[in-house]
C-alpha cells in the first residue's frame, strides 16, 4: 500500500486518485450535521408556507429528496464510501428566524452511521438536494432563488470532532 505524500488522503504517493482504505479504523458512532439556506422573494415563502404550490408539499418532497440524497452520496461522489446510514433527519424553518432580514428557508440535516468513516458528506448531500428541491419546485414563480451557506456545523465520532 502507497504512502500518501500529501494531506489529501484521496491521492496516493504518485499523485493517483485512489478511495481511502478505512477496513483497519473502528467502527464508533458517527454523526455530521450539516445547513444551508435558500432564499427567495416574500411571495415565494409565503406560497410555499401556505401549502398551496402548484407542485404540492414543497418541505414534504424537499426532506424525503434530501433524505434518499443522502442514501445515495456515494453515487454521485466517486470517492465515497457506500455507508449503511442509522439516521438522516431533515428540519426547515423560515431562514428569518435564523438571520432577520433573510426571506427563505434554513435547512439542517443530520445524518449518522456505526462505521469506520463520517457521514459529512452525506450531511452535505442531503442539505443540497433538499435546497435544490424547494427551487425546482418553485422556480416557476421565482427563478431568482439563491442557495447560500451550504456547510458541515458539526461533526462526532472518529478523531476529528467538533464544529469546523
Amino acid at each position: 500500500m502507497s504512502t500518501p505524500t500529501s494531506p489529501l488522503t484521496h491521492f496516493d504517493a504518485q499523485g493517483q486518485a485512489h478511495m481511502v482504505d478505512v477496513g483497519a479504523k473502528p467502527a464508533t458512532h458517527r454523526i455530521a450535521v450539516a445547513s444551508g439556506r435558500i432564499e427567495m422573494l416574500p411571495a415565494t415563502l409565503a406560497l410555499i408556507e401556505s401549502g398551496t404550490a402548484k407542485k404540492g408539499d414543497v418541505l414534504g418532497i424537499a426532506r424525503i429528496a434530501g433524505i434518499m440524497a443522502a442514501k445515495k452520496t456515494s453515487e454521485l461522489i466517486p470517492l465515497c464510501h457506500p455507508l449503511a446510514l442509522t439516521r438522516v433527519a431533515i428540519e426547515f424553518e423560515s431562514a428569518s428566524a435564523r438571520q432577520p432580514g433573510v426571506t427563505g428557508i434554513f435547512c439542517s440535516t443530520t445524518v449518522e452511521t456505526v462505521g469506520p468513516t463520517g457521514v459529512e458528506m452525506e450531511a452535505l448531500t442531503a442539505v443540497q438536494v433538499a435546497l435544490l428541491t424547494i427551487y425546482d419546485m418553485c422556480k416557476a414563480v421565482d427563478r431568482g432563488m439563491v442557495v447560500h451557506g451550504v456547510r458541515v456545523v458539526e461533526k462526532r465520532g472518529g478523531k476529528a470532532e467538533g464544529i469546523t
